[in-house]
């Protein structure tokens, strides 16, 4: 048993601290039935107390890591990010509508949803949007919807009736609370500016929104939904770490190529994963050769059946999303 262990955790401390007193009048006991075995049988006595007690604090202190391990594979809070893809102004439109179907999903399951960024095209849609979901087992339901999912419909502008296919792409970041990546300060570029949109006179007077460029790689955050630059920096830096973890992850995962593409779980966000034929009221998932009717219900957050069949597969059954179902 490592009590050392238990003992630098913040969460078993004082479960530890326990224990170690427990040891001590263990040791204490044990030495008086050496010095005066008539009071052996009230020491035995004693002592068995003391060894229930023990097993009693290293359950909860095995319970609480375990937790803490599940949710360091499975965090409770992501970042979730839709870009419009190929289609023009039909992208953006079904852009939102994923937005839209993921935070009320998010909405029905008790998470709390927060808005980091928001960039709209003409007609009112996405050209991108990210947002913070908090809840438990949020990554573990969401995890398979990193991809690009692909929907075909009659745009309201279309008037000769034709079906447009348009694209849009979903990234499902985790925030893990322990993190390897670290970031040097000269390696990045902060620029501040004022935020848009809804949110008071002081929203567009005050430099609140914050962009975060890593040199090194390229990537380029943003957060602009919160009231204060500290906040928005906050944000914008833990969206860039839980990029930068999904690179090095998608590095790993490259190395084993000739697995990778029968994997749901390893998805990048160039693979078509998922198409909703409105027309035909079917929402058919590529990798796992499943489909769905009821999209409006689905698009309405009534993602469940999909969440439920996508954590039925341990990831090893499915192709790589080519189908064009």
């Amino acid at each position: 048993m490592d009590l050392e262990k238990f003992l630098q955790n913040p969460k078993t401390a004082y479960l530890a601290q326990s224990y170690k007193a427990l040891l001590e009048q263990e040791s204490s006991t044990e030495q008086m039935i050496e010095s005066d075995p008539s009071l052996a049988e009230l020491a035995y006595s004693e002592l068995e107390g003391l060894k229930e007690q023990k097993e009693a604090l290293m359950k909860q202190m095995q319970e609480i890591v375990f937790e803490e391990e599940k949710e360091e594979e499975f965090p409770n809070e992501i970042i979730l990010e839709v870009r419009a893809g190929a289609g023009g102004e039909e992208a953006s439109i079904f852009a939102e509508d994923l937005a839209h179907m993921y935070t009320r999903y998010a909405e029905n399951q008790g998470w709390s949803v927060s808005p980091i960024d928001e960039s709209r095209s003409a007609v009112g849609g996405y050209k991108e949007a990210s947002f913070e979901i908090r809840g438990r087992d949020v990554y573990k339901q969401l995890r398979f919807e990193t991809g690009v999912h692909r929907v075909q419909r009659i745009p309201a502008t279309e008037k000769m009736g034709r079906v447009h296919t348009s694209t849009a792409t979903v990234a499902v970041l985790p925030v893990r609370k322990k993190t390897s990546i670290e970031i040097k300060p000269s390696d990045l570029e902060i620029e501040t500016s004022r935020s848009g949109g809804a949110g008071g006179q002081n929203v567009n007077k005050v430099e609140t929104a914050v962009r975060i460029i890593h040199k090194p790689t390229g990537i380029d955050v943003r957060s602009t939904s919160q009231r204060s630059q500290l906040k928005n920096r906050e944000a914008a830096m833990s969206i860039l770490i839980a990029k930068l973890e999904r690179m090095k992850e998608e590095e790993e995962a490259a190395k084993y190529s000739a697995d990778r593409k029968s994997q749901v779980g390893t998805a990048d966000r160039s693979e078509k994963i998922r198409t909703y034929n409105i027309l035909q009221d079917r929402i058919t998932d590529h990798r796992i050769k499943q489909s769905w009717h009821n999209i409006e219900k689905i698009l309405a957050g009534g993602l469940e059946p999909i969440v439920e069949a996508m954590e039925g597969f341990d990831g090893t059954s499915v192709n790589s999303g080519d189908s064009d179902e």
